[in-house]
């Protein structure tokens, strides 16, 4: 009878704790559905806010476009938290534009981006238009470095939570569900928005935004198992013809119009289904993003008592935590696909590390930016794969098959007046990695400017230059240490000026920072007055040939409004040979050198020091090389140099030291107020009586304001200087050329 009891007591037991094992394998897995609607997804995270408050597992997530985003990061191992503030220290303005920094450009890219308002395609005697604003370069390093933890693993349903999102074939009209791959890729073509940013290829497939298709994709996170379906819809409804306004807005009305119409069944198999109030912003609010996350929380709040129920007070919860670890890579190899027009040695140039090296991302960044910078490649896109128990980077570039580029911009400064600047770039004309362009200025002074290019990445680079310029100017230097205006007992004279350059060169990146190289060149001089009452009114007409080298550093992250970097330049010219037109050519040489620095104060006001100084070296020669001070807003060619207070080419002698401080605050974005001094020694043999380390003897001044337009920089300057009576008024409208 004993033994029968206790038989009973223990079926008793194994019943009730097969029935508690079989109430916890039948908790209802719960699947997460977020819809795409660019910024309007901000609202994605005040609603996994809210979910994480209430303790609520998720077990499955399914998302489109910003949906897609969202939860592919929160599926990687992120809190809502963490997410919030990804979002809030990212920069949506650079992430729209495919923002490349300065310093991510070479040299020469520096200089094109610096001249032209406009750059269309031009192929077959046709001008064509971007595929896109941007090619989502930015987008993707940044997903790359936020999925560093999950990097290696290729199916969806192996991260943290088990994932998919939604992208669209372009060719053939099809929802591609991405279910496994290189997270930050499927992410990136998931929210691939038609004509904001261009098309993503994975395996063959051409892949844009997953919302014209699927942009709530309810069934397919039912289909991976979820007993419940939470959704969050951002999506906008139809609206009227007072509401759209923009191009954006007419895109998603467009992209909508389907999914709107299904949006009934997919309510169907939604058990809580939140619909935030953000009516009132659009795709692009990106600046709004913390009230749209407020949104999602007030829109969760209202469903509460339905997602209290989902939680199990006996299942302990864990906030996802994504820790923060070093992000650094161990690149063992380096893969890239056959390039036709490129060398593998221009790539491994532009990214600046080689295998066997440990990089961070933003080590990367800067790599793949470099490439970026070039234009040559419509496509970037890689991988970063297990090897051998570090990194393989795998990079497959698409060549842009668009190989010629017409550009355009405006100009306009006292000295050489107006001109209309017309430009055509063609690439791969001779060899690999070559460029040809040609610049033409049309207005007051026709100028051209012609520079073919070999970029050989680590190695030596090569290149030809061409380049003429004139202009016609009541100055205040006659290019003859003053014996004219000595002669004619002037102040000034009228001239007519040209110089026509030519120049053969090579260079190379020293230690991944400092351009050096060196030349050959040919140079024409002529120098001209009609007013000066003499026979020949021709004061110089030489040709000189001479050999050069220099070296530059320049970390400026903006040319003429930089809030940060170094700038570094030195170069040295030995003139060898003169047709000698005055009779007066000696031998000599030209060194010089320039310094600054730029420090940011509160955000909006920075502080620019520069210092930069000039002298001969060798016998007494020409004076038409000399150093030439005075005026603003003019591409400086020769030894002709800026400097307030005084007018266009007021002072000159064979030596000089010069520094400026410039304090600029820009009061609203892109709109700058500045005030500048400058001080300067200037004099013949100034360095060998040692008068340079005297009080400065020319002071000027000058108050302004400039605006970072579409054409280029528009600045207008009231400059003065003490030693004058009169003060001058600069002006300058575009890109300097």
């Amino acid at each position: 009878m004993k033994k029968i009891t206790l038989l009973l007591l223990g079926l008793f037991f194994l019943q009730v704790s097969v029935a508690q094992d079989s109430t916890q394998t039948k908790r209802p897995k719960i699947g997460l559905v977020l819809s795409g609607g660019g910024a309007k997804g901000f609202a994605h995270i005040g609603v996994l806010k809210v979910l994480e408050e209430a303790g609520v597992k998720i077990d499955y997530i399914g998302g489109t476009s910003m949906g897609a985003v969202v939860g592919g990061l929160y599926a990687s191992g992120y809190s809502a938290t963490q997410i919030d503030s990804i979002f809030y220290n990212t920069d949506f303005d650079e992430l729209l534009q495919d923002y490349i920094p300065r310093s991510s450009k070479s040299f020469y890219e520096k200089r094109n981006d610096e001249m032209y308002a406009l750059t269309l395609p031009f192929h077959k005697f046709k001008i064509g238009i971007p595929i896109a604003l941007s090619k989502g370069m930015y987008n993707y390093n940044l997903l790359s470095k936020l999925t560093h933890k999950v990097r290696h693993i290729r199916e969806f349903d192996k991260l943290p939570i088990p994932f998919l999102c939604v992208a669209t074939d372009i060719e053939t009209g099809e929802g591609i569900l991405l279910k496994e791959g290189y997270l930050a890729q499927a992410l990136l073509a998931s929210s691939a928005f038609p004509s904001l940013f261009s098309p993503v290829e994975i395996d063959g497939r051409v892949l844009i935004d997953g919302g014209v298709v699927n942009n709530y994709p309810a069934e397919e996170v039912r289909k991976m198992g979820a007993d419940i379906i939470i959704g969050v819809d951002v999506q906008d409804d139809l609206k009227n013809r007072d509401a759209l306004k923009d191009a954006t807005r007419i895109l998603v009305q467009i992209t909508n119009l389907d999914m709107i119409k299904s949006m009934n069944e997919k309510k169907k198999i939604t058990d809580i289904y939140i619909k935030p109030d953000i009516s009132n912003y659009g795709v692009i609010s990106f600046n709004e993003g913390k009230a749209i996350i407020q949104k999602g929380e007030i829109a969760a709040m209202l469903e509460i008592d339905k997602i209290k129920k989902l939680v199990n007070p006996a299942e302990k919860y864990v906030l996802n935590q994504h820790p923060v670890k070093s992000d650094s890579l161990f690149i063992k190899s380096i893969s890239l696909n056959r390039l036709e027009n490129y060398t593998r040695a221009y790539i491994l140039g532009k990214l600046r590390f080689k295998n066997g090296k440990k990089i961070s991302y933003e080590d990367l960044k800067t790599g793949v930016n470099n490439i970026n910078a070039t234009q040559n490649f419509s496509r970037i896109s890689y991988t970063i794969e297990p090897y051998q128990g570090a990194d393989e980077l795998k990079l497959n570039l698409t060549e842009n098959h668009t190989k010629t580029f017409l550009k355009f911009g405006l100009h306009y400064d006292g000295l050489y007046k107006s001109a209309l600047l017309t430009n055509i770039t063609q690439k791969k004309s001779l060899f690999k990695n070559d460029v040809v362009s040609l610049d033409l200025g049309l207005g007051d002074n026709i100028r051209y400017n012609l520079d073919y290019y070999i970029d050989n990445g680590f190695y030596w680079s090569f290149g030809l230059k061409s380049r003429y310029n004139k202009f016609n100017r009541n100055v205040s230097t006659d290019f003859r240490d003053g014996a004219i205006l000595g002669q004619l007992g002037l102040n000034s004279i009228n001239i007519d000026f040209s110089d026509f350059t030519n120049q053969a060169y090579m260079q190379t990146v020293f230690m991944q920072k400092f351009l050096i190289g060196g030349g050959v060149e040919l140079k024409n001089i002529k120098i001209k007055s009609d007013n000066l009452g003499t026979v020949n009114p021709v004061f110089e007409n030489s040709l000189y040939t001479s050999i050069f080298g220099y070296m530059k550093f320049d970390s400026f992250d903006n040319k003429l409004f930089p809030k940060k970097g170094w700038f570094l330049s030195g170069d040295i010219q030995s003139f060898l040979y003169s047709s000698d037109y005055t009779r007066e050519f000696n031998r000599f040489s030209i060194a010089k050198g320039e310094i600054g620095f730029v420090k940011s104060f509160h955000k909006k006001v920075t502080l620019k020091v520069q210092s930069e100084l000039g002298f001969t070296i060798g016998n007494d020669s020409v004076h038409f090389f000399d150093f030439v001070l005075g005026g603003y807003g003019f591409n400086t060619i020769n030894n002709f140099k800026h400097f307030y207070g005084y007018d266009f080419l007021s002072l000159s002698a064979d030596s000089y030291i010069k520094s400026c401080f410039t304090v600029d605050y820009e009061f609203y974005k892109k709109n700058h107020f500045n005030f500048a001094a400058n001080y300067a020694n200037i004099s013949d043999d100034l360095f060998r009586t040692g008068n340079w380390l005297s009080k400065p003897t020319y002071n000027g001044y000058a108050v302004g304001y400039a605006l970072e337009s579409v054409i280029g920089p528009v600045e207008v300057k009231y400059t003065w200087s003490p030693e004058l009576n009169r003060g001058f008024t600069f002006i300058s409208v575009g890109f300097w050329f």
